[in-house]
């Protein structure tokens, strides 16, 4: 594919694709751009359809940059699942992002060194379940900045092996809100971070403003295991003193470390119920709370999946296409089955 294809103010179309596309040309744009369209499908009705996009050959020369594979702007009634995207173990190379209204994002498998499935800003209603983060920069709702408008959010079923993070909500700075959140039924192993919140997060310059307002972001039955937990425990909760946290529930959450034998949560200027999280719904600022524990919790065992990765993909060589799974969740089903 040396033409990157163009659609645009289509309405109920379908692309099937049953053999590898690999690219050829030296766009930088996108190989797939959907515009202004409605009833959109892509689908494959065998299971073996693919894009190679041959990253490797724009990182070999020193870039990060390159094609984005698929990329949908201002499309209604849109169908995209099943899918395994795999990326280099270098930061920038993203899985999916998502900003919109009414999404319903589900059984996929991401490899990469950045983001899985990530909800930006703006965002209502999405729901994010059967995910696969196999040795990638994991999940994570922001970065956030000024204006930020983010509600009504459901991640479910989210297993991650190998990670930076299970989930991260991240910012520094920055105005607007993220309410009314639900992590749910996660499944974690050998992650650098578990649950992590953090509204100053370092790797993001300070935007204007006091800090983005998190209110009733609940985090319910996750299991597993991080790398070190007395080097970042798995509950990391700091919020911005200029806007405090609300409504935070941490609940039947049985994590513990692979190396050494204690871990620790940390909580910031965050009101709600659970672990390091002041009683309440208070809304002063107040100094990190760290507390330390040194015996495994019980019920942190969890199960594990067959297609775990042993080793990251390079950023200098041809990545192979993946077979997929036959769940993107332990024992339990895609939502739409796969050819």
């Amino acid at each position: 594919m040396e033409t990157f294809v163009k659609i645009s103010g289509a309405n109920g179309l379908a692309i099937q694709l049953d053999g590898i596309i690999t690219r050829t040309g030296t766009d930088g744009s996108n190989m797939l751009s959907v515009k202004h369209s409605s009833d959109f499908e892509l689908l494959s009705s065998t299971g073996n359809g693919a894009i190679q996009g041959n990253g490797y050959e724009y990182h070999a020369k020193g870039s990060m940059s390159g094609p984005r594979i698929l990329r949908l702007t201002d499309v209604s009634d849109f169908s995209v699942f099943n899918l395994a995207i795999r990326g280099g173990n270098s930061g920038g190379l993203d899985g999916i992002d998502v900003w919109s209204d009414n999404i319903f994002i589900h059984d996929v498998m991401v490899t990469n060194k950045d983001e899985c499935v990530t909800v930006k800003s703006p965002a209502s209603h999405i729901q994010v379940e059967n995910i696969y983060c196999n040795w990638s920069g994991g999940s994570a709702i922001g970065s956030l900045s000024t204006g930020t408008n983010i509600s009504n959010i459901l991640y479910r079923n989210v297993y991650t092996w190998k990670s930076n993070q299970m989930m991260m909500i991240k910012s520094n700075g920055g105005d607007g809100l993220v309410e009314n959140v639900v992590f749910d039924n996660f499944i974690g192993r050998v992650n650098a971070y578990s649950l992590d919140i953090d509204q100053y997060w370092a790797s993001q310059d300070t935007a204007d403003r006091d800090g983005v307002q998190l209110s009733n972001i609940t985090t319910s039955n996750w299991h597993g295991t991080e790398a070190d937990g007395s080097e970042r425990g798995p509950i990391k909760v700091v919020c911005a003193d200029g806007a405090p946290c609300a409504g935070i529930t941490i609940s039947n959450f049985a994590m513990w470390t692979e190396a050494g034998s204690s871990q620790f949560y940390t909580c910031r200027s965050a009101y709600g119920s659970g672990f390091c999280l002041k009683d309440g719904s208070g809304s002063s600022s107040y100094d990190a709370v760290t507390t330390t524990v040194s015996a495994a919790p019980s019920g942190y065992s969890a199960a594990t999946m067959k297609e775990d990765l042993s080793t990251a993909f390079g950023i200098t060589a041809s990545i192979p296409i993946p077979t997929h799974p036959a769940s993107y969740f332990p024992d339990t089903a895609p939502i739409s089955a796969a050819p």
